[in-house]
This record gives C-alpha cells, structure tokens and sequence, in this order.
C-alpha cells in the first residue's frame, strides 16, 4: 500500500519517523514521502528520515504552543498553505493514501492534524486517514481533554481514524522515555507490516492481501484499530494449523491497539510467514473466527510472504468506535474537560489583593 506520511507536533513527527526508518529498512517501498510538521524547532531537529516544516513562527517564535491545542489549531490554519505547498512531489500520483499522524494530547498534534485532515479532503482524491495516539491514563488532565476534544473532531473530518492508545503496547515497569519509545518501535512494525501488505518481498502468497482491501476494510470510517501477535512456526504448514488460530486470537483479545475494542462493522486478517509454513484451514478457520467475535460480515483475509521462521497475524478493525474502550475514553476526557473548566472559573489568585472590606497596611 503506498503512502504519504504527515506527521504533527511532537509524537506525531517520532512516529512518521520510525514508520519511515521501518519501510526503508526493511525495504518495503510502501512510504512514498515523509513530512513532519511542528511549532516546536528543537522537536524537528532530531528527525532524519522524514522531511521537516516548522510553521507558527510568527506566533510562537519556534518554541511550541505549550499543550495549548487551540492554539495549534490556529498556527495550522495560518500556515495551511505553507504545508500544502510543502506536500508538492511528497504525495505523488503513486499514493494510494494520505496517513496524518498526531499525538491527541499535546498541543500542535492534537489541534492542527484534524485541522490539516479537513485542508487535505479539498485537495486529494486518495483517502485521509488519521493514525491518533492516545494519551495514557496517567499523562495528566490537560493532554485527557486535548485528546477528547481533537478526536472528536478528527473523527468527524478523517475517512478512518486509527487509535493507539499509549496504555496499550508499554512494557510494565519503564520509564516514561523508555515507554514511549517502545510504543513507537511497535507502532511502526504494525503499520508498517500493515502498509506492506500487498508489496510483497519474499515469495508469493497463494492470497496476497492488496491495498484495496486495506481500503474496503476501512470504509467504513470512524475509529479503526489494529492488533498483532506472532509465534514460532513449524516448517509444515500442516502443524501450524492451531499456530494460525492462537495467533489470530492473541492479536485480536490481547494485542490490540485499542484493548477490548472488538466489536467492528469489517476486518481484515492478515498471516505473515514463509509461504509454506502458512496453513490454508488454519488460516479460513482463524477468519470465520474473527467473524464470530466482532459480529462483522465484512471479513476480508490473505497472506503477507515474509522470510521469518514466525508466523505473525495481523488484524485490522474498521468502524470500531462503539467498543466500551473508545466510550471509556471519552468519558474520562470529559470529566478532565470539565475538571479544567472548574479550575478556570476560579477567581484570579491576584483578585484577593484588590479586595476594598479589607484595609491596606499603609
């Protein structure tokens, strides 16, 4: 599936920028042009595989909007055109879509990528979707609100949003640095493995997966969600019949991108592996599996050929959003909205100083 890769703000550009190292090297040739936008300059200095584009400097001088999201949303429609402008030659005719990448609980990420969805509509005939990363539950108030109020937002604006919630794909007991870092590296090998399928490399699958059916499965809009899991494999495909069910069951119940969301209007099951080690019944029993436990018709499935002596499945959901983990989550972004709001009405610290019943010392 080729791509173009628009990365906003701070996690918004890490992650473009894993995704892009990822394709390049493993050779994949899916990501067709990288850019990474933000308000912050020193968050772009870092970046070597996406291209970069700082934007607000007459507003905020290069120094961010300091988790201000409203701002971000007006330094993006500011600079709009600078950024389409910027796009020329990154999405070519080859893209068969547009990925804008943001973290919803910052500032420039989580007001100006749904901003820059709504820009991109206008302009391009392929879809835009959204790949949105949630905050944790323990990133504080102001990123909770952030993140409620942009996907609401981008949700509305984007032809799919795809969620990864920061909660789900950290190793227990990191630091906040080594989490995030973890939660990139496996967010480029999924939507990495999932924009290389259909750009086979090693062998050829008796039922590749194409990007029309990574499109079909996401048509259906709203949240989607992507889970994956993988298992040493046995050279016989004939052993790896029960290997392709557990697979598909731990990337669905346990390796998701958004935990419990199970229930979906389409999907699309992905096996990963050497070709003669992916089983033909295991790989049409995990998919009338899947059928049963999202309640979804829509089941589309095939082969990725990838040299590993594993057998990974991969595992997309479209029109996810009715799963109790996206209410949960908004839910908690409103509380944090109103708990904000509660904070703002009161008075000013300094009023009291300028209180007339009280008498001044001199």
């Amino acid at each position: 599936m080729k791509v173009a890769l628009i990365g906003v703000g701070q996690a918004g550009g890490k992650v473009t920028e894993r995704l892009t190292r990822f394709d390049a090297e493993m050779g994949y040739g899916a990501v067709q042009g990288a850019l990474a936008v933000n308000s912050a300059e020193p968050d772009l200095q870092s970046l070597e595989f996406a291209d970069t584009l700082l934007i607000g400097a007459d507003r905020v001088n290069g120094h961010g909007v300091g988790g201000d999201n409203e701002l971000g949303t007006e330094v993006m429609q500011s600079d709009i055109q600078q950024v389409l402008g910027a796009l020329d030659g990154r999405v070519t005719s080859s893209a068969e879509a547009i990925f804008v990448v943001a973290g919803l609980g910052g500032g420039t990420g989580s007001g100006g990528a749904p901003v820059l969805v709504h820009h991109l509509q206008q302009v391009y005939d392929v879809p835009v979707y959204a790949l949105g990363v949630l905050p944790g539950r323990n990133e504080g108030a102001l990123y909770q609100a952030n993140a409620g109020r942009s996907l609401k937002t981008i949700v509305r604006e984007a032809d799919s949003t795809l969620l990864i919630d920061n909660d789900a794909w950290h190793e227990q007991g990191e630091s906040v640095e080594g989490a995030f870092d973890t939660i990139n590296g496996k967010i480029a090998q999924r939507v990495g493995l999932l924009f290389a399928s259909g750009e086979a490399v090693e062998g050829v699958g008796e039922s590749v997966v194409d990007s029309s059916e990574v499109i079909n499965t996401l048509r259906s809009g709203g949240v989607s969600v992507l889970g994956y899991a993988s298992e040493v494999a046995s050279e016989d495909s004939g052993e790896n019949i029960r290997t392709a069910m557990s697979v598909s069951r731990q990337a669905l119940l346990t390796g998701t991108s958004l935990p419990d969301a199970t229930t979906a209007d389409s999907a699309l099951l992905v096996i990963a592996g050497e070709p003669e080690r992916i089983p033909r019944k295991g790989v049409e029993r995990a998919r009338r599996w899947l059928e049963d436990e999202t309640g979804s018709m829509q089941v589309r499935g095939g082969d990725f050929p990838l040299d590993s002596d594993r057998l990974g499945a991969l595992v997309l959901l479209g029109g996810a959003e009715r799963s109790d983990r996206v209410q949960e989550f908004m839910n908690r972004a409103r509380e944090a909205n109103r708990a904000q709001e509660r904070e703002e009405e009161r008075s000013d610290p300094a009023e009291q100083f300028a209180d007339d019943r009280l008498e001044n010392l001199f």
